[in-house]
């Protein structure tokens, strides 16, 4: 008997007496719930009692942080953040910073996603043709999931501040320095280009698994046919790989609104407002002002959770609707 089978037995022996209890008093179909206790533990003190406390915060106001200090004040947080007198003018709100960080998030969104999706795609095309070193390459290509994004945005900021590795390359080269960092459209760009290089070997992961999925006698068929590769592209690989697609896209999109960790280590939201987004508002709000509004940036929490709960619904009922397409049945 191994080292390995002893402890189990060990283990199961000082544990008998719990299980039999648990089957007397439970029944044998309640049993299951013992064995779930210790996780729904867990989930309940760090995942379900911060959301009570978080809704607890959003409907109370002042700058105390116990709970039981803080006065009710029901919806007023929710109509501070989402008073305007003109939607059209963010200078007329109230709280104007929530609203550049709401626009940004979505800017930052639509253009991030849509490259994300269009380079993890092509980048699973070439890596799923038989090209040297294939193995090499998509190790290459997944590398940067496995590192922090701390160590990510750490990495990108010594190349891109002022005294940093770009700059010195122009310098070698009789070109002026350029402030990567500090100029209000450079920095959105580079918060975009950091987030793609960081994530996108794990959507191209992805992908590349429903290409492999593909049966090879369809391109065979297409081949025998003479059709072109885009006609091929257009006809067998986008179709099929469309419910993995739609993963990629709903999941880059709930990254995207939630970015915080490289922007706030590459630029911390500046300059100015230009890559303060939704998260860092929430941060800025509760944390690093110098008055904590606990109230207000719980107000925003919630109003991002009910959006990710909007995209997740959205992801469900696709996968939903593409099952059902692809047994042949009419969604309702």
């Amino acid at each position: 008997m191994t080292i390995a089978q002893r402890l189990l037995g060990a283990f199961f022996n000082l544990f008998e007496p719990l299980f039999r209890l648990g089957q007397a008093r439970l029944g044998v179909a309640r049993l299951g719930w013992l064995f779930v206790a210790p996780n729904l533990l867990v989930f309940g003190l760090f995942t379900f009692l911060p959301i009570a406390i978080n809704l607890v915060y959003a409907v109370t106001g002042g700058v105390k942080l116990l709970p039981m200090d803080r006065p009710y004040t029901g919806a007023e947080n929710f109509a501070i953040l989402l008073e305007c007198r003109n939607y059209l003018d963010l200078q007329t709100c109230r709280k104007d910073v929530f609203w550049r960080a709401m626009l940004n998030t979505v800017r930052f969104s639509l253009v991030q996603v849509t490259l994300m999706v269009l380079f993890s795609l092509v980048t699973a095309l070439v890596l799923n043709r038989k090209i040297i070193g294939r193995g090499f390459w998509r190790g290459v290509f997944f590398y940067p999931v496995l590192l922090s994004p701390v160590v990510v945005a750490l990495i990108w900021k010594w190349l891109l501040q002022n005294q940093g590795v770009f700059n010195a390359a122009l310098a070698a080269s009789g070109q002026a320095p350029v402030d990567w960092l500090l100029d209000a459209g450079w920095a959105f760009f580079w918060t975009v280009f950091v987030s793609i290089w960081a994530h996108m070997g794990f959507y191209t992961l992805i992908l590349l698994a429903g290409l492999q999925a593909i049966p090879k006698d369809l391109y065979e068929a297409a081949e025998l046919d003479a059709a072109s590769p885009w006609r091929t592209l257009r006809r067998i690989t986008l179709p099929l790989l469309m419910p993995n697609l739609t993963v990629v896209i709903v999941l880059a999109l709930i990254r995207a609104v939630q970015i915080f960790d490289e922007v706030f280590v590459l630029t911390g939201g500046g300059p100015g407002s230009a890559t303060t987004f939704i998260v860092q508002f929430i941060y800025q709000t509760g944390f690093a002002e110098q008055i904590h509004l606990y109230g207000l940036a719980a107000a925003a929490s919630l109003l991002l959770a009910l959006g990710l709960m909007g995209l997740t619904l959205l992801q469900l009922r696709v996968a939903r609707t593409g099952d059902e397409g692809r047994d042949g049945r009419s969604p309702p």
